[in-house]
């Protein structure tokens, strides 16, 4: 199993990942795909379970925006170290759609270097891949105090520390 950072934290993952396939626990939290989700959204939904949507990098999430709004969680993907549209999704999420709930990044491209990138992109919780050292990944979270390029988390410092507008 592997670490998990949430919200600045190293926390225990209290979603488990289904199959299609899968039964049903009979409570929980739970992380199901983007097909299962709207293929059985009413049976889910009325489960009583937490349910999180995992989402493919390629979708448009304008097109299913209206099917997961209301979701506690988003997982989105990173299949390949150099394939990064998930940064897009989550970005969107964030300013376009005003998602509020937890945004997960799993994958190859969560590694120490990129994980400050991930949270100004709007991620909030970081699947680690089983070769990253946990304690310094949680560190990289710290790694920069100023910004040129405003973000999800604000305006650019650079900006405000030189008194101008955002």
């Amino acid at each position: 199993m592997s670490a998990l950072i949430k919200n600045g934290a190293l926390v225990a993952d209290e979603y488990r990942a289904l199959a299609d396939e899968d039964a049903l626990p009979a409570q929980g939290a739970v992380i199901v795909t983007l097909k299962r989700w709207l293929e059985q959204q009413e049976v889910l939904r009325a489960s009583g379970l937490r349910v999180g949507v995992l989402l493919p990098n390629t979708l448009d999430v304008a097109t299913q925006w209206q099917a997961l709004s209301d979701r506690p969680l988003l997982v989105l993907d990173f299949p390949a170290f150099a394939d990064g549209r998930a940064y897009s999704q989550a970005r969107l999420l964030r300013e376009r759609y005003g998602f509020a709930g937890e945004i997960r990044a799993q994958g190859a491209a969560v590694v120490r270097d990129q994980l400050h990138s991930l949270y100004r992109s709007g991620f909030t919780s970081f699947a680690l891949r089983a070769d990253q050292n946990p304690e310094q990944c949680l560190a990289a979270l710290k790694d920069f105090t100023l910004a040129y390029q405003p973000t999800i988390v604000g305006s650019p410092l650079v900006r405000r520390l030189r008194g101008l507008s955002a």
